[in-house]
Protein backbone atom coordinates (compact mmCIF):
# COMPACT_ATOMS: atom_id res chain seq x y z
CA UNK A 1 0.00 0.00 0.00
CA UNK A 2 1.07 3.91 -0.67
CA UNK A 3 0.18 6.81 1.24
CA UNK A 4 -2.29 8.67 0.30
CA UNK A 5 -4.62 6.25 -0.62
CA UNK A 6 -8.08 8.17 -1.44
CA UNK A 7 -11.27 7.21 -0.24
CA UNK A 8 -12.27 5.96 -3.45
CA UNK A 9 -9.03 4.10 -3.93
CA UNK A 10 -10.44 2.17 -0.29
CA UNK A 11 -13.96 1.90 -1.94
CA UNK A 12 -12.47 -0.16 -4.74
CA UNK A 13 -10.71 -2.43 -2.19
CA UNK A 14 -13.49 -2.82 0.35
CA UNK A 15 -15.44 -3.87 -2.66
CA UNK A 16 -12.68 -6.05 -4.44
CA UNK A 17 -11.32 -7.62 -1.16
CA UNK A 18 -12.18 -10.15 0.58
CA UNK A 19 -13.22 -9.68 4.62
CA UNK A 20 -9.45 -10.75 5.83
CA UNK A 21 -7.55 -9.03 3.43
CA UNK A 22 -9.41 -5.92 3.47
CA UNK A 23 -8.94 -5.41 7.33
CA UNK A 24 -5.33 -6.25 6.57
CA UNK A 25 -4.91 -4.01 3.85
CA UNK A 26 -7.04 -1.21 6.39
CA UNK A 27 -4.68 -1.81 9.30
CA UNK A 28 -1.51 -1.10 7.46
CA UNK A 29 -2.64 2.08 5.11
CA UNK A 30 -3.42 3.64 8.60
CA UNK A 31 -7.28 4.58 7.60
CA UNK A 32 -10.59 4.22 9.68
CA UNK A 33 -14.18 3.12 8.19
CA UNK A 34 -17.57 2.53 9.26
CA UNK A 35 -17.76 -1.10 9.01
CA UNK A 36 -14.00 -2.46 10.63
CA UNK A 37 -13.95 -6.33 11.15
CA UNK A 38 -14.20 -6.54 15.12
CA UNK A 39 -11.40 -8.10 16.58
CA UNK A 40 -12.57 -10.83 19.14
CA UNK A 41 -12.84 -9.61 22.59
CA UNK A 42 -10.35 -10.29 25.38
CA UNK A 43 -11.48 -12.98 27.41
CA UNK A 44 -12.53 -11.90 31.05
CA UNK A 45 -11.04 -13.24 33.64
CA UNK A 46 -13.13 -16.09 35.56
CA UNK A 47 -14.99 -15.11 38.22
CA UNK A 48 -13.14 -15.52 41.72
CA UNK A 49 -15.76 -16.26 44.67
CA UNK A 50 -15.73 -14.46 48.00
CA UNK A 51 -14.23 -16.21 50.83
CA UNK A 52 -17.09 -17.61 52.44
CA UNK A 53 -17.08 -16.11 56.17
CA UNK A 54 -15.89 -17.94 59.13
CA UNK A 55 -19.41 -20.09 60.48
CA UNK A 56 -20.45 -18.09 63.13
CA UNK A 57 -20.20 -20.03 66.84
CA UNK A 58 -22.69 -19.87 69.65
CA UNK A 59 -23.81 -16.87 71.02
CA UNK A 60 -21.06 -15.49 74.03
CA UNK A 61 -23.41 -16.09 77.91
CA UNK A 62 -23.59 -12.79 79.11
CA UNK A 63 -21.45 -11.43 81.81
CA UNK A 64 -21.33 -9.32 84.86
CA UNK A 65 -21.25 -5.62 84.25
CA UNK A 66 -17.52 -5.27 85.22
CA UNK A 67 -16.57 -8.10 83.26
CA UNK A 68 -16.95 -11.99 83.96
CA UNK A 69 -19.42 -14.65 85.82
CA UNK A 70 -18.35 -15.09 88.71
CA UNK A 71 -19.31 -12.72 91.73
CA UNK A 72 -17.66 -14.34 94.94
CA UNK A 73 -15.26 -14.63 96.50
CA UNK A 74 -13.18 -12.69 93.53
CA UNK A 75 -14.87 -9.19 94.46
CA UNK A 76 -16.80 -7.93 97.57
CA UNK A 77 -20.23 -5.55 96.94
CA UNK A 78 -21.20 -2.39 98.75
CA UNK A 79 -24.67 -1.38 98.49
CA UNK A 80 -26.83 1.42 99.89
CA UNK A 81 -30.38 0.20 100.66
CA UNK A 82 -33.65 2.18 100.41
CA UNK A 83 -36.51 2.63 98.64
CA UNK A 84 -37.64 5.18 96.14
CA UNK A 85 -40.23 7.01 98.45
CA UNK A 86 -37.77 8.99 100.24
CA UNK A 87 -35.03 8.78 103.20
CA UNK A 88 -37.17 7.32 105.68
CA UNK A 89 -36.32 3.51 104.54
CA UNK A 90 -32.59 4.27 104.02
CA UNK A 91 -29.90 6.06 102.67
CA UNK A 92 -30.77 4.72 99.00
CA UNK A 93 -34.13 6.97 99.04
CA UNK A 94 -32.70 10.12 100.32
CA UNK A 95 -31.95 11.55 96.78
CA UNK A 96 -32.66 10.69 92.99
CA UNK A 97 -30.44 7.79 91.63
CA UNK A 98 -28.35 9.72 89.42
CA UNK A 99 -26.94 11.71 92.34
CA UNK A 100 -26.96 8.89 94.74
CA UNK A 101 -24.33 7.12 92.61
CA UNK A 102 -21.83 9.60 93.27
CA UNK A 103 -22.25 8.92 97.04
CA UNK A 104 -22.24 5.52 96.75
CA UNK A 105 -18.82 5.47 95.01
CA UNK A 106 -17.44 7.26 97.57
CA UNK A 107 -18.37 5.20 100.54
CA UNK A 108 -17.39 1.64 98.29
CA UNK A 109 -13.78 3.36 97.69
CA UNK A 110 -12.27 2.40 101.25
CA UNK A 111 -13.65 -1.26 101.06
CA UNK A 112 -11.28 -2.44 98.33
CA UNK A 113 -8.59 -3.99 100.63
CA UNK A 114 -6.55 -6.60 99.76
CA UNK A 115 -6.70 -5.58 95.88
CA UNK A 116 -10.28 -7.49 96.13
CA UNK A 117 -12.41 -5.25 93.67
CA UNK A 118 -15.36 -3.40 94.81
CA UNK A 119 -18.72 -3.74 93.08
CA UNK A 120 -21.45 -0.74 93.51
CA UNK A 121 -25.13 -1.95 94.12
CA UNK A 122 -28.63 -0.32 94.86
CA UNK A 123 -30.53 -2.94 97.15
CA UNK A 124 -33.95 -1.05 96.36
CA UNK A 125 -37.10 -2.37 98.12
CA UNK A 126 -39.59 -3.07 95.73
CA UNK A 127 -42.01 -4.32 97.98
CA UNK A 128 -42.66 -2.60 100.97
CA UNK A 129 -44.64 -3.58 104.21
CA UNK A 130 -47.14 -1.49 105.33
CA UNK A 131 -48.71 -1.10 108.66
CA UNK A 132 -52.30 -1.04 107.23
CA UNK A 133 -53.39 -3.77 105.03
CA UNK A 134 -54.17 -1.40 101.95
CA UNK A 135 -56.78 -2.38 99.09
CA UNK A 136 -55.66 -5.91 98.94
CA UNK A 137 -55.14 -7.16 102.82
CA UNK A 138 -51.86 -7.67 102.12
CA UNK A 139 -50.36 -4.96 103.61
CA UNK A 140 -47.42 -4.43 101.42
CA UNK A 141 -47.14 -1.99 97.99
CA UNK A 142 -45.02 -2.64 94.94
CA UNK A 143 -43.66 0.51 93.54
CA UNK A 144 -44.46 1.24 89.82
CA UNK A 145 -41.80 -0.77 87.66
CA UNK A 146 -40.72 2.10 85.83
CA UNK A 147 -38.72 3.09 89.46
CA UNK A 148 -36.90 0.12 88.88
CA UNK A 149 -36.25 0.30 85.60
CA UNK A 150 -34.58 3.77 86.54
CA UNK A 151 -32.70 2.56 89.20
CA UNK A 152 -31.50 0.06 87.05
CA UNK A 153 -30.25 2.16 84.15
CA UNK A 154 -28.49 4.26 86.83
CA UNK A 155 -26.91 1.66 88.86
CA UNK A 156 -25.47 0.25 85.12
CA UNK A 157 -23.69 3.43 84.99
CA UNK A 158 -21.90 2.93 87.38
CA UNK A 159 -20.97 -0.74 86.73
CA UNK A 160 -22.93 -2.06 89.35
CA UNK A 161 -26.04 -4.16 90.51
CA UNK A 162 -29.25 -3.85 91.65
CA UNK A 163 -30.50 -6.21 94.28
CA UNK A 164 -34.58 -6.34 94.52
CA UNK A 165 -35.88 -6.32 98.18
CA UNK A 166 -38.60 -7.82 98.86
CA UNK A 167 -40.65 -7.19 102.14
CA UNK A 168 -43.95 -9.20 101.54
CA UNK A 169 -45.95 -8.17 104.32
CA UNK A 170 -49.16 -10.74 104.06
CA UNK A 171 -47.83 -12.15 100.82
CA UNK A 172 -46.26 -14.44 99.50
CA UNK A 173 -42.31 -14.63 99.41
CA UNK A 174 -42.69 -16.49 95.93
CA UNK A 175 -45.44 -14.25 94.37
CA UNK A 176 -43.45 -11.33 95.37
CA UNK A 177 -40.31 -12.40 93.60
CA UNK A 178 -42.31 -13.62 90.22
CA UNK A 179 -43.51 -9.89 90.00
CA UNK A 180 -40.04 -8.92 88.91
CA UNK A 181 -39.02 -11.58 86.67
CA UNK A 182 -38.56 -9.28 83.68
CA UNK A 183 -36.15 -7.97 85.96
CA UNK A 184 -34.54 -10.95 87.51
CA UNK A 185 -33.68 -12.08 84.01
CA UNK A 186 -31.14 -9.54 83.32
CA UNK A 187 -27.44 -10.42 84.27
CA UNK A 188 -27.04 -7.81 86.58
CA UNK A 189 -30.12 -8.04 89.20
CA UNK A 190 -30.23 -9.90 92.09
CA UNK A 191 -32.77 -10.59 95.10
CA UNK A 192 -32.62 -9.77 98.55
CA UNK A 193 -35.36 -11.39 101.00
CA UNK A 194 -36.11 -9.76 104.08
CA UNK A 195 -38.00 -12.13 106.91
CA UNK A 196 -37.89 -9.38 109.28
CA UNK A 197 -41.19 -7.78 106.99
CA UNK A 198 -42.71 -11.52 106.52
CA UNK A 199 -46.09 -11.85 108.28
CA UNK A 200 -48.34 -14.62 109.38
CA UNK A 201 -52.28 -14.46 109.58
CA UNK A 202 -53.05 -11.91 112.26
CA UNK A 203 -49.45 -10.48 112.05
CA UNK A 204 -48.74 -6.63 111.41
CA UNK A 205 -45.56 -5.09 109.82
CA UNK A 206 -43.83 -2.96 112.41
CA UNK A 207 -45.59 -4.55 115.55
CA UNK A 208 -44.06 -8.32 114.92
CA UNK A 209 -41.03 -9.10 114.09
CA UNK A 210 -41.78 -11.65 111.01
CA UNK A 211 -39.89 -14.70 110.27
CA UNK A 212 -39.92 -17.08 107.23
CA UNK A 213 -39.08 -21.09 107.05
CA UNK A 214 -36.53 -23.01 105.09
CA UNK A 215 -38.95 -24.43 102.71
CA UNK A 216 -40.19 -20.56 101.50
CA UNK A 217 -36.70 -20.00 101.18
CA UNK A 218 -35.86 -22.81 98.96
CA UNK A 219 -38.74 -22.76 96.46
CA UNK A 220 -37.83 -18.87 95.94
CA UNK A 221 -34.31 -19.91 95.41
CA UNK A 222 -34.97 -23.06 93.08
CA UNK A 223 -37.32 -20.66 91.05
CA UNK A 224 -34.19 -18.05 90.66
CA UNK A 225 -31.75 -20.54 89.74
CA UNK A 226 -33.72 -21.80 86.98
CA UNK A 227 -34.13 -18.90 85.81
CA UNK A 228 -30.26 -18.48 85.89
CA UNK A 229 -30.14 -21.73 83.65
CA UNK A 230 -32.74 -21.07 81.39
CA UNK A 231 -31.24 -17.73 80.23
CA UNK A 232 -27.25 -18.70 80.69
CA UNK A 233 -26.85 -16.13 83.00
CA UNK A 234 -23.86 -15.32 85.35
CA UNK A 235 -23.78 -15.85 88.94
CA UNK A 236 -26.70 -14.05 90.50
CA UNK A 237 -26.88 -12.58 93.95
CA UNK A 238 -29.30 -14.08 96.43
CA UNK A 239 -29.76 -12.65 99.90
CA UNK A 240 -31.63 -13.70 103.03
CA UNK A 241 -31.42 -10.82 105.71
CA UNK A 242 -31.23 -12.26 109.68
CA UNK A 243 -30.71 -10.87 112.76
CA UNK A 244 -32.48 -13.17 114.96
CA UNK A 245 -32.20 -17.22 115.22
CA UNK A 246 -35.41 -17.95 114.54
CA UNK A 247 -35.71 -15.22 111.54
CA UNK A 248 -35.08 -18.39 109.18
CA UNK A 249 -36.70 -21.23 110.58
CA UNK A 250 -35.13 -25.11 109.67
CA UNK A 251 -31.92 -23.15 108.33
CA UNK A 252 -30.26 -26.35 108.52
CA UNK A 253 -32.54 -27.75 106.02
CA UNK A 254 -31.87 -24.63 103.47
CA UNK A 255 -30.30 -25.82 99.85
CA UNK A 256 -27.49 -24.37 98.08
CA UNK A 257 -28.25 -23.76 94.31
CA UNK A 258 -25.95 -23.49 91.26
CA UNK A 259 -25.37 -20.43 89.79
CA UNK A 260 -26.88 -18.25 93.17
CA UNK A 261 -24.32 -16.41 95.23
CA UNK A 262 -26.02 -17.28 98.06
CA UNK A 263 -25.43 -14.92 101.16
CA UNK A 264 -26.86 -14.33 104.71
CA UNK A 265 -26.82 -10.66 105.39
CA UNK A 266 -26.32 -9.92 109.11
CA UNK A 267 -29.12 -6.91 109.84
CA UNK A 268 -29.90 -5.08 112.62
CA UNK A 269 -28.96 -1.91 114.25
CA UNK A 270 -26.89 -1.47 117.72
CA UNK A 271 -23.48 -1.31 119.68
CA UNK A 272 -20.05 -2.37 117.74
CA UNK A 273 -19.73 -5.54 120.56
CA UNK A 274 -23.42 -6.23 119.60
CA UNK A 275 -23.28 -6.34 115.87
CA UNK A 276 -19.75 -8.12 116.53
CA UNK A 277 -21.12 -10.73 118.33
CA UNK A 278 -24.35 -11.60 116.32
CA UNK A 279 -21.71 -11.55 113.20
CA UNK A 280 -19.88 -14.33 114.77
CA UNK A 281 -23.11 -16.22 115.62
CA UNK A 282 -24.27 -16.31 111.78
CA UNK A 283 -21.28 -16.43 110.35
CA UNK A 284 -20.74 -20.14 112.02
CA UNK A 285 -22.26 -21.58 109.23
CA UNK A 286 -19.77 -21.48 106.26
CA UNK A 287 -22.04 -23.04 103.41
CA UNK A 288 -22.77 -19.06 102.62
CA UNK A 289 -21.44 -16.15 101.72
CA UNK A 290 -21.80 -13.03 104.57
CA UNK A 291 -23.23 -9.51 104.44
CA UNK A 292 -22.86 -7.06 106.69
CA UNK A 293 -24.79 -4.08 107.58
CA UNK A 294 -24.24 -0.74 108.65
CA UNK A 295 -27.00 1.81 110.09
CA UNK A 296 -25.99 5.63 109.17
CA UNK A 297 -28.53 6.92 112.07
CA UNK A 298 -29.42 4.40 114.32
CA UNK A 299 -25.77 2.43 114.53
CA UNK A 300 -24.35 3.54 118.15
CA UNK A 301 -20.65 4.05 116.92
CA UNK A 302 -20.91 3.29 113.15
CA UNK A 303 -18.02 1.01 112.47
CA UNK A 304 -15.31 2.65 109.91
CA UNK A 305 -14.96 0.29 106.64
CA UNK A 306 -11.23 -0.38 108.13
CA UNK A 307 -13.32 -1.71 111.18
CA UNK A 308 -16.09 -3.92 109.28
CA UNK A 309 -12.98 -5.48 107.14
CA UNK A 310 -11.41 -6.23 110.61
CA UNK A 311 -14.60 -8.98 110.88
CA UNK A 312 -13.62 -12.21 110.60
CA UNK A 313 -15.00 -13.76 108.31
CA UNK A 314 -14.49 -10.03 106.28
CA UNK A 315 -17.66 -9.74 104.99
CA UNK A 316 -18.92 -10.43 100.97
CA UNK A 317 -21.13 -8.03 100.61
CA UNK A 318 -21.52 -4.66 103.39
CA UNK A 319 -24.86 -2.39 102.90
CA UNK A 320 -25.74 1.06 104.27
CA UNK A 321 -28.92 2.13 105.51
Amino acid sequence: MVEGMTKSSIGSIKRGLPAGLLAVALALAGCDTADPVAAPAPSAPAHQPSPAPPAAGPPKPPELPFGGRSLFPERRVVAFYGSSGGAALGVLGEAPPEKVGPRLLAAARPFKAGGKPVVPAFELIATVANDHPGPGGLYRTRIDQADVSRYLREVRKLKGLLIIDVQPGGADFLDEVRHYERFLREPDVGIALDPEWSMGPGEVPGRTIGHTDAATVNRVSAYVARIVARDKLPEKLFIVHQFTLDMVRGKERLAKRPGLAMTFHVDGFGSQADKRDKYRIFTADTRWHHGFKLFYDEDEDLMTPAEALGLRPRPDLVTYQ
